[in-house]
């Protein structure tokens, strides 16, 4: 199972009772943190996670209020005895943004492995899951992001007996590994039925509508996307700035049949977003407007 935690959903400045932009998920002993804007070490100890866990960061873009609370949360985790590298993943330049950050905490006790991103499209394997980065439209590159965790068939005693898997090569075989027995390759897929529905959340930000969008989130367990502006006659506003309506993203979530989407990254002079659930609901009925600290566990299902 997965399980996530929007810490905050404000866009360009904090408020007294909203943090910026931020999403954290754990899973099979990693913890993935994506956007460290101003006060997420404030929200992330309101919520309970523990920030010296985190094992990777991923960036969208490099604005301020997706990047200001870096160099207190890499002080912090350095402050708490951490060892461990850190993954620190996002557009091309992200080593210099980062550096350029920590001339505040310019000494860790740990390393930072930097992947940058320069393809339209990455694919990154990592613990077990999968890290998809696609980008978007909006005034700098930036990238929204895939979290997919796929999940195998059954073990399927009668195909693996037909195929003559020795027994001592079941348990092996299921958990993903190949196996050489006397010079014959031994696969998982002869010992599996077909894979089984996994868990996919989508997390797109500061973005213009665009085409590869539904794509790349399509049929999401948990689509989040932004929603700066409420009222759909702010159109014009969004389109200036590369940002979207709740609209608009209601129009995206329908098309790329996701199950459910939580909008988020709101203007600070949209001071009571609830207020607007219902324009996009009106579009796609399984729309909320998140708050700080949203929480969700997504299970495999049977």
């Amino acid at each position: 199972m997965l399980d996530l935690c929007l810490l905050g959903t404000g866009g360009m400045m904090p408020l007294p009772n909203r943090w910026l932009t931020s999403l954290m998920t754990r899973y099979n002993g990693s913890n993935l943190l994506i956007d460290c804007g101003e006060g997420t070490q404030i929200t992330l100890k309101q919520k309970g996670w523990s920030f010296k866990a985190i094992d990777t960061i991923c960036f969208t873009h490099f604005h301020g209020d997706h990047t200001s609370g870096l160099p207190g949360l890499l002080l912090t985790m350095g402050n708490s005895d951490r060892r461990e590298s850190l993954k620190i993943i996002g557009p091309k330049g992200v080593k210099r943004v980062v550096n350029g950050l920590r001339v505040i905490a310019p000494e860790l006790p740990f390393e930072i492995e930097f992947i940058e991103l320069e393809e339209d499209f990455n694919l990154i394997n990592y613990k077990g899951y999968q890290i998809e980065a696609y980008k978007l439209n909006h005034k700098v590159t930036c990238y929204g992001y895939n979290i997919i965790i796929n999940r195998t068939g059954k073990f399927d005693m009668d195909k693996a007996k037909a195929a003559d898997i020795p027994i001592k090569y079941w348990s092996v075989l299921q958990k993903g590994d190949s196996v050489l027995h006397e010079e014959r390759l031994l696969t998982p897929d002869m010992v599996l039925g077909e894979e089984r529905k996994g868990i996919k959340v989508s997390y797109c930000t500061d973005t213009r509508p665009v085409d590869n969008m539904v794509t790349h989130v399509k049929e999401a367990d948990l689509f989040i996307c932004e929603g700066m502006y409420g009222d759909p006659g702010e159109e014009n506003k969004a389109k200036e700035y590369k940002h979207m309506t709740f609209w608009e993203a209601a129009e995206l979530a329908k098309s790329a049949h996701v199950k459910m989407m939580w909008l988020t990254h709101f203007s600070p002079a949209l001071v009571k977003p609830k207020d607007f659930e219902h324009v996009a609901q009106k579009i796609f009925p399984n729309s909320y407007v998140a708050k700080d600290r949203q929480s969700m566990t997504l299970k495999f299902e049977e």
